[in-house]
């Protein structure tokens, strides 16, 4: 496995080694790239005690809290104990699962951040907001914890991983050992398409979409042709938007475009089509009348059987996952709709990262350790227990009559993907057509840089509110465009969306000066 990756990702990890070492030899102008880390000393992980730094059989019994995003199962105690026992025995440590419905993942987390809520483990990405939660000094720095308990994850991820997900040199989070390129498309019923006779091989634009929604609409009308809960074609993995190292702060260039001039994305021809095709869609009934505000996640609305389609970061076999999640085996197919791409936000795309609240950061890592290197623990976390949720031939899962139990559906967010077994419904070449995946994506010119929010962060906290009031009404179709999108540029231009693009401009320049 380690050999393929090697080569899968050589060329991307020769231009990672370039920026760093041309990045360690020039002087002290850009802060993301040559200056120390400017972190406050709260998100340092504290020295290992001496119960940590001990032998695992010394060390004393400690709870993990392991918090993402996510429906809670019905048989989540009975999965909790069944990893109790391996985690005993392994580090003297039980976990306690929570997980928080994705309708109210934001806000609760936030608030969770902001009140120092004691928390071992969360999941985080660059797209949601992890570089900002890490100015705030939610997550500890990690590379000394990855040196002292996290060498399972070193020697198995992909380097690629873990350079690009750095802030300032330092890693905030452990990614997820997963798809290294990014596509976006759609998901859809293919069992009702065969039953109206649509034929789907001509369908390879967004725009293509129309004329099989007006169908479903019509012969099918116990089904949203499109359901989504934000962003539509406009979330970046679909429209390609490099957001310099964070989504949620505004600023960006095009992963599948050579241009480094960094522009607020309202002002970009792409993101007005998609949002005027997007309007379109809602007013013609295609799209769920409550996407501007529900918190029914899209694998919920799956799982309700109320879905014809949804747009989706591709990957292989992105189809079977979400049908074997939601009951659909069988029933699902998918289409890429857009170019390749390789950048810092797939390297940051899922992470676990280790709260500045934990008691105990060391046990922390060593279970995201284990979530990288033990497949039993792996496959009990992402699938339940062996002989009650499914059934096991070798590599290959057979669902039971109580699968929907535990299902959760998060096996991205979760270590190392390479360690999953795979569903029946699947292909069986499943993880070798991930490495394949990875090959030949068009890399984006800011691959490895991650911006720095701290010389703006007041802007950047009014820029959130003015985002949160507009973008998802707009992104979702749900508002007249031409109405609502001016005046939230005005709305934006207030809170000094321009002043923080200069400094997007400007790090970047920097960071593009060392290449």
């Amino acid at each position: 496995m380690k050999q393929g990756k090697q080569k899968s990702s050589m060329l991307l990890l020769m231009m990672l080694a370039i920026v760093l070492i041309v990045s360690a030899c020039s002087g002290n102008n850009a802060k993301n790239n040559n200056e120390p880390a400017k972190v406050d000393e709260a998100t340092k992980a504290p020295a290992a005690s001496e119960e940590t730094a001990a032998p695992e059989s010394e060390l004393k019994p400690y709870q993990i809290s392991l918090v993402y995003p996510g429906t809670p199962q019905a048989d989540e105690k009975k999965v909790e104990e069944a990893l109790n026992k391996l985690l005993t025995e392994k580090i003297n440590a039980t976990i306690d699962l929570r997980p928080i419905d994705w309708g109210a993942w934001d806000d609760k987390v936030n608030l969770m951040i902001a009140s120092q809520e004691e928390v071992d483990i969360y999941f985080t990405a660059q797209w949601n907001g992890h570089a900002k939660n890490v100015g705030k000094g939610a997550f500890l720095e990690l590379n000394d914890l990855l040196d002292q308990y996290g060498k399972g994850i070193t020697e198995s991820l992909d380097p690629a991983f873990l350079s690009g997900a750095k802030i300032n040199g330092k890693n905030f989070g452990v990614p997820t050992n997963k798809e290294l390129a990014a596509a976006g498309g759609i998901v859809y019923r293919k069992d009702v398409t065969d039953e109206l006779g649509i034929d789907m091989t001509n369908v390879k634009t967004p725009q293509d979409l129309d004329a099989v929604y007006a169908i479903v609409k019509e012969k099918r009308p116990d089904l949203t042709p499109l359901y989504t809960t934000a962003g539509v074609f406009n979330s970046h993995f679909f429209a390609n938007y490099d957001f310099l190292g964070d989504s949620t702060i505004p600023g960006a260039i095009l992963k599948d475009a050579d241009a480094t001039t960094v522009t607020a994305m309202e002002q970009l021809d792409r993101y007005k089509e998609y949002l005027n095709l997007t309007r379109d869609f809602f007013k013609k009934g295609y799209i769920n009348a409550d996407a501007a505000t529900t918190q029914v996640s899209s694998g919920d609305a799956w799982k309700a059987g109320t879905v014809f389609s949804t747009v989706e970061p591709m990957k292989p076999g992105k189809d079977a996952e979400i049908a074997s999640a939601s009951n659909l085996t069988g029933k699902l197919a998918q289409i890429t709709m857009t170019e390749k791409t390789i950048a810092t936000s797939e390297t940051a795309g899922s992470m676990l990262g280790i709260s500045n609240t934990s008691k105990d950061p060391a046990r922390a890592m060593m279970l995201i350790n284990l979530l990288h290197t033990d497949k039993e623990i792996n496959n009990i976390l992402n699938f339940g227990i062996e002989g009650e949720h499914f059934t096991r031939n070798g590599e290959i899962m057979t669902a039971t009559e109580k699968t929907p139990n535990y299902n959760p559906g998060a096996a991205w967010m979760f270590g190392s993907q390479f360690l999953n077994y795979v569903w029946d419904t699947e292909d069986p070449d499943k993880w070798a057509k991930f490495k394949e995946f990875n090959e030949g994506g068009k890399v984006s010119p800011a691959l490895g840089f991650v911006f720095d929010s701290e010389p703006v962060k007041s802007e950047v906290g009014a820029l959130a509110n003015v985002i949160k009031q507009y973008q998802r009404a707009l992104e979702t179709g749900s508002v007249d465009v031409d109405k609502i999108l001016p005046e939230y540029e005005a709305k934006l231009k207030e809170a000094g969306v321009d002043k923080v693009i200069a400094e997007k401009q400007k790090q970047f320049d920097a960071f593009l000066a060392t290449k």
